[in-house]
């Protein structure tokens, strides 16, 4: 049977609209699908968000403007901020956001649990040693320094009152949150597009990383740990995370070299030097990007037996330990 050229342009036309109805949403979807980033600088680092979809994009400036909020609410060093205010305060009362008074209550138990080993109060130490400026310029404080500033370290002279009051009573000390600030500002960035409907983004504070849920072909997300001293995007391991939170710290990240000898950010400060121990680095994971983020630097401050033992005994928390000879440490989780 012969099939007439009006016939054969009427079936050809159905067979295209049928490959258009068919194929053309998997083509937008995929297209749709590819991750777009944005980055911007806040809390001294450059940070990152990364969505899947054109909707999604259109809240990455109200993202960047939550972010501008907590750097004026956290930052010490930007005039007015809470903790500017604390610690210009000469010993009173200051009255806070219910926010700041929050996560300094929460980076006391780190205090608390170290010691004091972790202490908030260690701010001057900071700028003492003063890892932020040329590495290849720098030589590390005297005994003498060390020891002035070290009777002015002390988490206990920090007195948290009614209505949002803190009161920091040695006027000479000052408060840094750096260890826990960017894991919490990560956590109220993904509840803020948690609650705009977003089911897949990469928020990424810094290499503070947290994910929302899987990735939109539902695998997970895959995250490279980096090799400690080695060129960055050089990974020592690889991880795979859902609608969680990854946070490593390091001795690699901010350091200098003198007289052969490396001294890195990471300090003790009961003694008011860097730690000394067998890490190099250490990741947790677990849901929480502020537990994750005090836990890096908490356990990373205990050192290889106690930390282990400490994410052992917590729920959905997971650490990977990088020891100085290279080599990798899980806990049993």
């Amino acid at each position: 049977m012969k099939i007439s050229k009006i016939n054969f342009l009427y079936i050809a036309a159905i067979l295209c609209f049928i490959f258009i109805l068919l194929v053309l949403p998997f083509i937008n979807q995929n297209k749709q699908n590819q991750p777009t980033t944005y980055t911007d600088f806040y809390f001294n680092t450059v940070i990152s968000l990364t969505f899947y979809n054109e909707r999604d994009c259109s809240l990455s400036d109200q993202c960047f403007e939550i972010c501008n909020t907590y750097e004026k609410m956290f930052s010490r060093t930007m005039e007015g901020s809470d903790i500017w205010l604390i610690n210009h305060s000469n010993g009173n009362p200051v009255t806070v956001s219910e926010e700041t008074y929050y996560l300094i209550n929460e980076a006391l138990y780190y205090c608390e649990l170290t010691d004091g080993k972790i202490d908030i109060t260690i701010a001057p130490l900071m700028d003492l040693w003063n890892f932020t400026e040329n590495p290849d310029e720098q030589s590390p404080p005297s005994p003498e320094e060390i020891n002035e500033l070290l009777q002015h370290v002390d988490y206990r002279m920090i007195e948290l009152g009614p209505n949002n009051t803190v009161t920091l009573k040695d006027p000479e000390a000052a408060i840094d949150l750096g260890f826990i600030v960017k894991g919490y500002v990560a956590d109220k960035l993904k509840e803020y597009l948690t609650s705009q409907n977003v089911t897949s983004a990469v928020i990424n504070l810094g290499g503070n990383i947290s994910v929302i849920g899987n990735k939109p072909d539902g695998s997970p997300y895959t995250i490279g740990i980096q090799e400690p001293f080695a060129p960055t995007g050089t990974t020592l391991d690889i991880i795979q995370i859902s609608d969680s939170s990854a946070v490593t710290s390091g001795t690699y990240q901010r350091y200098y070299e003198y007289d052969n000898t490396l001294y890195h950010h990471i300090l003790d400060a009961t003694t008011g030097y860097p730690v000394d121990n067998s890490l190099s680095g250490i990741t947790i994971l677990c849901p929480s990007s502020t537990q994750a983020d005090a836990l890096s630097t908490t356990c990373f401050i205990m050192g290889e037996k106690e930390a282990l033992n400490h994410i052992n005994a917590l729920e959905d928390t997971e650490c990977i330990l990088i020891k100085t000879n290279g080599s990798l440490i899980r806990s049993d989780g």
